[in-house]
C-alpha cells in the first residue's frame, strides 16, 4: 500500500489535511538527523522526479544529461540543504522540485558554455559522487519502467493546458492558487479540471507510484 502524499504545512490547499501521514513522519525524522529516513523520503518521491525530468530534458541534452542524473543531483543538493527546509513553507515535494528546476537550468547553461549541445556527445554535465545505492538502483529501475514511459507518453499527448495541470498540480505538487496564477485560471477551475484529469489517468491504469502521489 502506498503511503499518503506529502502536504505542505504552510500550503494547506495543496493537499487535503487528512493526507497527513507517513511522509511527514519521514520529514520529521529526517529533520532530527535520521539519514535513513531522508533516503526513504527521497526514494518515495523519486518516481515523480524521474518522470518530470524525463519530460523536461530536451532531445539535444540527452547526450549529456538523463533523468537519473537529475534525480541523483537533486538528492545531493537536497541532503546538503535539508536543514533549511521548514514545515511552514512549501511542501517537501514542491521544495524538491525547486531544486530540480535549478539543476536543469544550470545543466543547460553548462552545456551551452562548453559547447556540448549535440546529442551525440558523451560528455556528462553532472559529476555525481556519494549517491546511496538505494537512489542509484531506483533511478536505473525507473529507466526501464514501461508504465513510467506510458505515463509520459499519455501526458505529452494532452493539450498544452491539461499537460501543464498534470505537471504542476500532480507531479510538482504546486498549490492550486499558484497553478491558477500561472495559467490565468480560477482556483476552482484548476481544482475541478485537475480532478477530472487525474480520474482519466487512473482509469487508464497508469502507474500508481505517480498517481498515488499526484492528488
Amino acid at each position: 500500500m502506498q503511503p499518503p502524499s506529502e502536504p505542505g504545512a504552510g500550503d494547506p490547499e495543496a493537499f487535503p489535511a487528512e493526507e497527513l501521514g507517513q511522509t511527514m513522519v519521514w520529514v520529521q525524522q529526517a529533520q532530527g538527523g535520521d539519514r535513513e529516513a531522508f533516503e526513504t523520503l527521497f526514494a518515495h518521491l523519486t518516481p515523480a522526479l524521474y518522470a518530470w525530468a524525463d519530460m523536461r530534458i530536451r532531445p539535444a541534452q540527452r547526450g549529456q544529461l538523463d533523468p537519473g542524473d537529475v534525480v541523483q543531483e537533486v538528492f545531493l543538493r537536497a541532503l546538503r540543504a535539508f536543514d533549511g527546509f521548514t514545515l511552514d513553507g512549501p511542501s517537501i515535494r514542491a521544495w524538491l522540485f525547486r531544486i530540480a528546476k535549478n539543476v536543469l537550468l544550470e545543466a543547460g547553461r553548462a552545456a551551452r558554455k562548453h559547447g556540448t549541445g549535440s546529442s551525440g556527445s558523451e560528455t556528462r554535465e553532472l559529476a555525481l559522487h556519494g549517491i546511496p545505492d538505494s537512489i542509484t538502483s531506483a533511478s536505473m529501475r525507473l529507466a526501464r519502467d514501461e508504465q513510467l514511459t506510458a505515463f509520459r507518453e499519455a501526458v505529452e499527448a494532452l493539450p498544452e493546458e491539461d499537460r501543464a495541470l498534470v505537471v504542476h498540480c500532480g507531479i510538482e505538487g504546486m498549490s492550486r492558487s499558484e497553478v491558477a496564477d500561472r495559467l490565468g485560471l480560477g482556483v476552482e477551475a484548476v481544482t475541478k479540471r485537475w480532478q477530472r484529469l487525474r480520474t482519466k489517468l487512473e482509469e487508464r491504469g497508469l502507474p500508481e507510484m505517480l498517481l498515488a502521489l499526484a492528488h
